[in-house]
């Protein structure tokens, strides 16, 4: 039976839409169902450059024709890979593409076949699901981080968001505050979740053991390098690194990691030949980077680098509401290690850490679960059982509250005469207070100073 004349019958009868593209991407034929996820008729589209679709999976070079036009080219297929599409009314289209490069009989490349299932419903649904087990309180624990309070609802939205792109994150915060549990809650939510997660605590090792660690080493490039070791960058090739502590980082090391984040290539310690890595960079610190680069301690060109998405980690004194739940997770967790059948706390011993100002955050919190475990015999944590210092702080509360605001009025009106001094020109204010120009504009916005009014009062004056 011949079947060659039957093709286009065949063809139009798929339920996936189906493309046939010349070898510099242009459309040489679509099937009616092509057309009806698309939303182009067929002499809309053929003769055009598949590019009018955007779809989101292609890896383009633009160059020529063939494996110089596009990734597929170069591969010779693609497998169902998830991408979105644009339509003609310019809506997205979740689909899986699979694609496969066509050759005549004598092996010549003489263009390609794409094939696109539309999984839009699939992926309404799981959004679905996601939003009812949300709204059912069934994911309490984000990646390791708890929190009901609206900074946490904040924080748990945004690493939804900037876990979807590549960009540089830096987290700042408070030491405790799970800045860590945050990078790899990014990690966890992105397209390389797969791949691996990989951390360097910047301020655990000095400047030779920092480099080695980072861009690995070549054997014998330095005393005690017995053998050639990869660094942690490519370990984390096509996943994440994280840089804790990055602020720690010396001059030195910093050039070269701006280097890397520039030219995405490292060289080993000890060899020169350029290594490429594909790498998402998250960073984190509880230092002011603006005053150390006043300070002439850190660079600014890197910090610009990797300040591309900044993101805060709420302090536990601004989520108080957050206690509660943190405290029965940890109480969970200690009875079962313990085997001690402690069920919660006393009101008493909870208003004790309620009006605690939490100088540790969560880490401090935790350590307290754990010591009251300690002393702890019966089913109850009572006042008694938690750390002196917390069970004092009633007294200092209302002193450090006191000593706080003092501060802040003594601090504003620092600002106001300088800024009057030099007549409201904020760069020559970040210089004779020896801060940079980024810091001065926040000082301003966090003591509500209204610089027109200053100066008016001096013109009175």
């Amino acid at each position: 039976m011949e079947i060659g004349k039957y093709w286009k019958t065949i063809v139009d009868t798929l339920q996936d839409g189906l493309m046939v593209l010349d070898p510099a991407g242009n459309i040489l034929a679509m099937n009616p169902a092509a057309e009806e996820l698309t939303g182009y008729a067929a002499d809309e589209l053929v003769g055009q450059n598949c590019r009018t679709l955007n779809c989101t999976g292609c890896e383009l070079y633009g160059r020529g024709p063939g494996e110089e036009w596009c990734g597929l080219f170069v591969k010779g297929n693609v497998k169902a890979k998830k991408c979105l599409i644009s339509k003609k009314d310019r809506r997205s289209v979740h689909v899986v593409k699979n694609a496969s490069v066509l050759r005549d009989s004598t092996g010549h490349m003489i263009g390609a076949v794409e094939t696109f299932t539309d999984i839009s419903e699939i992926v309404r649904q799981q959004q679905e699901i996601v939003t009812l087990r949300k709204s059912c309180r069934l994911e309490d624990e984000h990646h390791g981080l708890l929190g009901e309070s609206l900074p946490m609802q904040r924080l748990f939205e945004i690493i939804e968001n900037v876990s979807q792109t590549d960009a540089p994150v830096l987290i700042q915060g408070q030491s405790g505050t799970g800045k860590e549990l945050v990078a790899r809650a990014i990690h966890e939510e992105s397209p390389r979740k797969e791949e691996p997660f990989i951390k360097v605590n910047c301020a655990a090792l000095n400047e030779n053991l920092l480099e080695s660690e980072l861009f690995g080493h070549e054997k014998g490039s330095y005393t005690g390098a017995d053998r050639t070791r990869i660094g942690r960058f490519e370990a984390a090739h096509e996943g994440t690194i994280f840089l804790d502590e990055i602020g720690d980082i010396p001059l030195s090391t910093q050039v070269k990691l701006l280097r890397v984040l520039e030219e995405k290539e490292i060289e080993r310690v000890g060899d020169q030949k350029p290594i490429p890595v594909d790498v998402r960079i998250i960073s984190a610190t509880n230092k002011d980077l603006e005053n150390l680069i006043a300070q002439e301690l850190f660079r600014e060109d890197l910090f610009f680098r990797i300040n591309v998405f900044p993101l805060e980690c709420p302090p536990l004194s601004e989520r108080l509401d957050d206690i509660h739940l943190i405290v029965q997770s940890f109480i969970e967790q200690n009875a079962a290690k313990s085997k001690k059948n402690i069920v919660g706390l006393t009101p008493d011993a909870m208003e004790t850490l309620l009006t605690y100002s939490w100088p540790g955050n969560v880490r401090e919190l935790r350590n307290a679960i754990e010591y009251a475990f300690v002393l702890c015999s019966g089913n109850w944590i009572n006042k008694e059982h938690l750390p002196p210092k917390i069970t004092a702080n009633g007294k200092k509360l209302f002193a450090n509250q006191l000593r706080k605001s003092v501060s802040l009025k003594e601090g504003r009106k620092k600002m106001i005469e300088t800024l009057r001094q030099v007549g409201g020109n904020q760069s020559e204010a970040a210089r004779i207070l020896g801060v940079s120009r980024v810091t001065v504009w926040k000082r301003i916005k966090k003591y509500g100073i209204d610089l027109k009014t200053e100066l008016r009062k001096i013109e009175a004056t």
